[in-house]
């Protein structure tokens, strides 16, 4: 009984220390005299404010639940606020705190869920999940953090040429008061360079200008190892991969492992390459005009420098390794054009026509009301093909065009935009790594064709 009765007193005695908590928290904001602005102000400076709680346990006190507070004591005086004996009983023994806090410790990365079933298995009771994340957070052992061994990455190797290419994108010097980017792919297993191409602009159509005729004279590969920039997550580029049966991975965010050969590479590209562009003076001594001479040095020095030189890790040239697992089945054009084409889904209208990016098409009266496929290069966008369920169903015939080209396919130079069709001068890249690709399998590299442009030569960038 006379514990009964001492347990009753220290719950009072409890019940009043957390009344005059509340008390001389709001004693001040609670003020008769003070206008609704002034009250408003002191509030919300002691909700900003930590403060000591009756059981000297550091805590932050809600705005509503001040202004709460303020209200019952004008309404009740002081006894309004204090809680009855039984409330003030803390709800969580101090053996289940006790016993919570030292699981948290034990392994910090336990969450207030994997504790609370720990806690039921054991006691057979538990405080709810909510209860157990605000401890952690008042006793700060949410900033806890386990020791965590840094994970330890083996050396990986492809076992055989094109089984796996790896691309990414370097920001390059400035040709002409622009700034460059090289989209290059090497091969995993020899370190040959399989496409590349300098450009304007880091977007789709400079990354299909350097990877489509890669594919087309060095074959298709297994895989295609990419990280998340926006270049290599768009929708075209998983479209063309799935059309030539090339499985595209993308590195997880923050976890680059994987890429550490063509970052390798593109060290050795700034450090013998375009420290001799980033001064606008070619390494003959003459200034760099333009991408298509830059291009046109860079497959230059890759074919009779990089290729040929004794690969530190592999102790093989680039080029000889690679053409170790050849002759590798290169895929028809038709097929690769087919991949390089770009798509999007619309919905037939009514009256038999469709949108796409502000031009009108007249389509198949029967497609009302189905949506189709629309297939087409994204720099003429005249000529479009639908499909439906994935069989051919005819064009899509302009009936209102104000826009010639898709808007994410940028030509290199502003000019380019007036005429999207038209042939500009520079080198046919497709034609210039067919000429490497039949040299290499002939046994000999012509480097002095790889170093000229062909006689009638097309910008890629006018191909999509």
């Amino acid at each position: 009984m006379s514990n009964s009765n001492s347990d009753e007193e220290a719950r009072t005695e409890r019940a009043r220390r957390i009344g005059l908590f509340r008390y001389m928290l709001i004693r001040e904001a609670a003020d008769p005299s003070l206008t609704r602005r002034q009250r408003g102000t002191l509030v919300r400076k002691l909700a900003q404010q930590e403060h000591i709680d009756a059981d000297g346990r550091p805590v932050r006190i809600s705005r509503w639940t001040l202004d709460r507070w303020i209200l019952e004591w004008r309404q009740g005086g002081f006894d309004a606020l204090v809680p009855s004996p039984r409330q003030s009983q803390p709800r969580t023994p101090p053996e289940v705190v006790e016993l919570a806090v030292a699981l948290k410790k034990e392994n910090p990365d336990r969450t207030a869920a994997q504790v609370r079933r720990i806690l039921r298995a054991q006691l057979g009771w538990a405080p709810d999940e909510r209860t157990l994340q605000r401890m952690f957070h008042r006793t700060g052992l949410v900033a806890l953090r386990s020791d965590k061994p840094k994970d330890s990455f083996g050396r990986f190797e492809a076992d055989r040429p094109n089984e796996l290419w790896v691309g990414d994108a370097l920001h390059g010097p400035r040709i002409d008061g622009r700034k460059t980017y090289l989209f290059a792919f090497l091969d995993d297993h020899s370190r040959a360079v399989v496409g590349h191409r300098w450009g304007f602009m880091e977007d789709t159509v400079r990354l299909a200008a350097a990877l489509r005729p890669a594919l087309a004279a060095r074959g298709v590969p297994q895989y295609i190892y990419v990280d998340n920039g926006s270049a290599f997550v768009d929708s075209w580029l998983l479209r063309a991969c799935a059309k030539l049966g090339v499985k595209l991975v993308h590195s997880a965010p923050g976890r680059p492992e994987g890429r550490g050969k063509i970052e390798r590479f593109f060290r050795t590209v700034n450090g013998e390459f375009t420290v001799e562009i980033a001064s606008d003076k070619g390494e003959v001594g003459r200034e760099i005009k333009d991408l298509a001479e830059m291009n046109r040095l860079f497959t230059s020095w890759v074919e009779n420098v990089y290729h040929r030189r004794v690969h530190s890790e592999t102790k093989a040239e680039p080029l000889a390794r690679w053409m170790a697992g050849a002759p590798f089945a290169v895929p028809r054009i038709e097929d690769l054009a087919e991949a390089f084409r770009w798509s999007e889904h619309r919905r037939v209208a009514k009256t038999a026509t469709i949108s796409l990016h502000g031009n009108r098409y007249q389509v198949d009266p029967q497609l009302v009301g189905h949506k189709v496929e629309l297939v087409f290069d994204p720099f003429d966008l005249q000529t479009l093909r639908v499909r439906l369920d994935g069989k051919d169903a005819g064009t899509a015939n302009p009936f209102q065009i104000s826009r010639h080209s898709h808007p994410k396919a940028r030509p290199e130079t502003p000019a380019q935009e007036e005429q999207p069709r038209a042939a500009t001068t520079g080198i046919d890249y497709l034609n210039l790594i067919d000429i490497a690709h039949s040299n290499h399998l002939g046994g000999k590299i012509n480097y002095a064709a790889l170093a000229e442009p062909p006689a009638e030569a097309v910008d890629l960038t006018d191909q999509g």
